[in-house]
Order: structure tokens, then C-alpha cells, then sequence
């Protein structure tokens, strides 16, 4: 085998981010140093202007420390607006809610939205189900201020990469089992959400040599968990991919990349999701691995972007 198995797959308008970017080995001791860093990407001034930003303290559930949220607005523009519940990506290891105020502040300007992004509390200091729970009581405060807010209840979905979008789809399953608030959508971008890939049999060969390997996933989900992934009784409420049946979820949208490891698991989820009647779309991009998006001068990145606006917008704005 050569030293890469798969480089000659990837996008060449990817391949300088392997390079600026070099896949990391994830340990315990290296978190610290990755959390310190908000953003590759400054927020540009112009979306600045364009928008606000609140920083708000809101209450945790019962018995865990309060939650905070960043809310971004359209500046100038009247409610109410529709919603997006955003939660970072991050392995469930790292990551920032004012990490993606570049992506954030133009998203709310351009589709007329107000953006409630979570500060949840991190693993492996905050095991499972840590985590899912500070976004459900971002969800609930959602609602309950919701006037104050200037959002429409009646069009709240959920959103979020990676890590976040493991986490949106898990808070989905528990918004549909609770019962107490109607998501309008749930949009996953590369979403992780199957411990089980970890231990497969038969790994795909052609993924997750890039940005988010087999390590690197196995040390995600076992710092979340709190114990090796894969065995039984893991709750889909930790890993969407548990759950024994999706009927009753939102409307859906899911983007991954055709070299991601996560790539299976989220066209299995897909499919899941049709067989159950729930409106689904789905993207995979040719040559794309793991946060490709971030090279956003790439062609096949800015097709993701238009195809994950045009979702958004149709699912806030009908």
C-alpha cells in the first residue's frame, strides 16, 4: 500500500487543505490547546453590520449549571422570524459556539433568521448525556421566549456538523419522545452519529484517511460515552443511529462527503429516514473528505453551501 490510499480520490481543488491542515492524532492531552482557538475565520465587518450578536445565561435542566447561547439576528428586520437551533461540531471533544460567527452572522442576514447556537458542555470532562441535554434546554428556552425573541415556534429546526449534527439529530429523537416542542426540520452536515462504525467488520477502505480518522472517531465517542463505542445498550439519544425507529422526525437534510468517514452511516440513516416517509434530502460530494467546506474556494465546497442554503431557506421560508 502506498503512503496514502486514497489521495488520488480527493477534489485537487482540496488536496492544499491536507496540506495546511495535517491530520491530527487526537489525545486527551492535546484538548486543552484545541479549544483555544474560536475560529480559522474572522467574521467579515460587513456581516457585522448586517446583524447582531447577544450573549445570553440561560438555565440548565434540572440539576446541571446553566447553558450559555449566542443569539444572532438580521439587524432592522421584524418578527417574528424563523429559527435555527445551531450546535458546533467538534468531536464531541472541542469547539466553540462563537466558532462559527463567520458562517453565523451572513446565515441569519441573508435567510431572515435568528440563529440560537449552544455552549454545551464538552466531553470527556462531561460525559453523555451531558451534552444533549444542555441543547434541549437551549431548545426549551427557545420556546418559551420565543415572542421575546422574535421567533416563530412554528418554525424552529435544528442544525449542526460533525459532532453538532450527532447532537441535533439526537435532540430531535428526544424533542419527538418528550413531546413538548415540534421541530420544523433537522439539517446534518456530516453528521456522527454511529458509535457502531468504530468496530465495523468491513470498514469502507476508501474513507476517513483525512481530517477525521477511525482514531480519532474512537476517541471522540468513547470520551463522550465514557466507555469503548460499539457495545450494546448505547442510547440513540447519544448515537441517532441507535434508534430503533424514525418515524415522527422532521423533514431532513443531509450532506456528507463521498471520502468521509462518516459516509455510510449517514446514507443509512437517510435511507432509514425515507423508509419511514420522512421528507429526506440528500448530497454527497465527489472527492470531498471530512469539513471540506472549509476550503470554501473550492468548487465542490461552494456547491455544498449553495445546496445547504437552498435547503434552509426553503425549510424557514417555505
Amino acid at each position: 500500500m502506498s503512503d496514502s490510499f486514497s489521495r488520488h480520490l480527493v477534489d485537487p481543488e482540496l488536496l492544499p487543505m491536507l496540506d495546511a491542515f495535517p491530520t491530527a492524532v487526537l489525545t486527551e492531552a492535546m484538548l486543552p490547546g484545541m479549544r483555544g482557538r474560536a475560529s480559522w475565520f474572522p467574521a467579515d465587518p460587513k456581516d457585522a453590520e448586517r446583524t447582531d450578536q447577544v450573549l445570553r445565561t440561560i438555565p440548565g435542566r434540572a440539576g446541571d449549571p446553566d447553558v450559555e447561547v449566542l443569539i444572532y439576528r438580521p439587524r432592522g428586520v421584524e418578527g417574528p422570524l424563523p429559527c435555527i437551533l445551531h450546535v458546533h461540531g467538534g468531536g464531541y471533544v472541542t469547539g466553540r459556539a462563537d466558532g462559527n460567527e463567520a458562517m453565523h452572522r451572513p446565515m441569519a442576514a441573508d435567510l431572515g433568521c435568528v440563529i440560537v447556537t449552544v455552549e454545551y458542555r464538552l466531553a470527556p470532562e462531561t460525559r453523555f448525556p451531558g451534552a444533549v441535554e444542555d441543547c434541549y434546554a437551549a431548545l426549551a428556552w427557545t420556546f418559551a421566549n420565543a415572542a421575546e425573541l422574535g421567533v416563530d415556534p412554528a418554525r424552529v429546526g435544528v442544525m449542526g456538523e460533525s459532532a453538532g449534527g450527532g447532537l441535533a439529530a439526537s435532540l430531535a429523537l428526544l424533542a419527538r419522545d418528550r413531546g413538548e416542542y415540534a421541530l420544523a426540520f433537522q439539517h446534518l452536515i456530516y453528521p456522527m452519529i454511529d458509535d457502531r462504525t468504530c468496530t465495523r467488520p468491513d470498514p469502507n477502505p476508501t474513507v476517513g484517511e483525512f481530517i477525521w480518522t477511525p482514531h480519532n472517531n474512537r476517541f471522540g465517542w468513547a470520551a463522550l460515552l465514557g466507555h469503548e463505542p460499539g457495545i450494546e445498550g448505547v442510547s440513540p439519544y447519544a448515537a441517532a443511529a441507535r434508534a430503533e425507529s424514525l418515524a415522527g422526525l422532521p423533514p431532513t437534510f443531509i450532506a456528507t462527503g463521498a471520502l468521509d468517514l462518516f459516509l455510510e452511516e449517514n446514507l443509512e440513516y437517510a435511507r432509514r429516514l425515507t423508509r419511514e416517509g420522512i421528507p429526506t434530502e440528500v448530497h454527497v460530494y465527489p472527492g470531498a473528505f471530512h469539513a471540506f467546506q472549509v476550503m470554501r474556494g473550492a468548487r465542490v465546497a461552494q456547491s455544498a453551501e449553495r445546496d445547504s442554503r437552498a435547503a434552509l431557506n426553503r425549510f424557514l421560508n417555505g
